[in-house]
């Protein structure tokens, strides 16, 4: 028994690493739906008046989801690496095909959170029943009175009408509900044949066997995370070092001794190295053998960022 547990934790364990940016897209998505029902609960009030009610609930659905997509941009790290790319190199070395690359996979991930706000706020319809009441034309309503207009019809998401009209209020909310959720399961329906036909030509376009790009996205995740495990400590330890040079002393605790004692740090990493390890990085190859990165690269003491003579530049991006 205590085999198979552990096997099953082993399984998941790398179930976990393997997709890890399904994973993260997927917790993405169901924050989104806990945030835009807390969003309708709490937040979401219809102005129920002419003019008012198109913007308001316009805004309700599409603001937030402007302020989702920036924030995926905003964190994630193919950003700013084009941003250090540009500001170092410029674009000089990118193709159209890996501008394309680039951008998509920036968009991509940027655009899960906010086609998650606007998927939910369209099936649930209030948004789209606030926007959209006061431009029902009242002669497509049977015995619809002739001296109520779209001032009315405006206040039908806040069920303020006289009696005689909650008919009609409900007849014209099945409308707009209907129409929001189907635009909602269109969206739904693009965006999976959009994503299955890019994940296609992903590997179709690839110039990796499948192992191979599987053990890139293994290696540049070791890599990332021994990175930034490293630096926490050199930075620790070369603050330390600075520390007791102004004091005369340093106050460490005992796992900072330890750090102190076992790693020896000297002193900083010049710029022109920081420079040539960030920035967007395209597969590569030099003599036949890959380079994983641009850390990879610089190990090898390779030179240069387009095609050589010894090495050949594939426009692959790593996702």
């Amino acid at each position: 028994m205590a085999a198979l547990i552990a096997e099953n934790f082993r399984f998941l364990s790398l179930f976990f690493k393997s997709k890890d940016v399904m994973i993260f897209n997927g917790l993405v998505a169901l924050g989104t739906v806990g945030s835009e029902e807390l969003f309708s609960v709490v937040a979401f009030n219809c102005p129920c008046s002419p003019a008012r009610n198109y913007i308001y609930g316009l805004a309700a659905i599409g603001v937030p989801a402007l302020a989702l997509f920036l924030i995926g941009v905003i964190w994630n790290n193919h950003t700013w690496n084009l941003v250090a790319e540009c500001h170092k190199r410029g674009t000089k070395n990118f193709s159209a095909a890996a501008t394309f690359l680039l951008f998509g996979s920036i968009m991509g991930r940027a655009a899960v959170a906010p086609v998650t706000w606007s998927v939910i706020s369209l099936l649930r319809g209030e948004a789209y029943i606030c926007a959209l009441s006061e431009f029902v034309k009242p002669s497509s309503l049977d015995k619809f009175p002739a001296e109520y207009g779209a001032e009315v019809l405006a206040r039908f998401p806040c069920r303020d009408v006289p009696a005689n009209l909650t008919k009609f209020r409900d007849e014209v909310t099945r409308r707009l509900r209907y129409e929001s959720q189907l635009f909602g399961w269109l969206l739904i329906g693009i965006v999976a044949v959009l994503v299955f036909l890019t994940k296609c030509l992903k590997h179709c376009c690839s110039p990796l066997s499948y192992r191979q790009e599987a053990y890139w996205a293994q290696y540049r995740s070791n890599e990332d995370k021994l990175f930034r495990r490293t630096a926490e400590v050199h930075s620790r330890i070369l603050a330390a070092k600075n520390v007791k040079h102004f004091f005369g002393f340093v106050a460490l605790d005992k796992e900072e001794k330890e750090l102190v004692q076992e790693f020896p740090v000297e002193g900083v990493q010049p710029s022109p190295q920081w420079n040539a390890i960030t920035g967007v990085y395209i597969y590569r190859e030099n003599k036949g053998f890959p380079l994983y990165s641009r850390l990879h690269k610089w190990a090898k003491g390779v030179e240069g960022n387009g095609p050589t003579p010894e090495g050949h530049e594939l426009l692959f991006l790593a996702s």
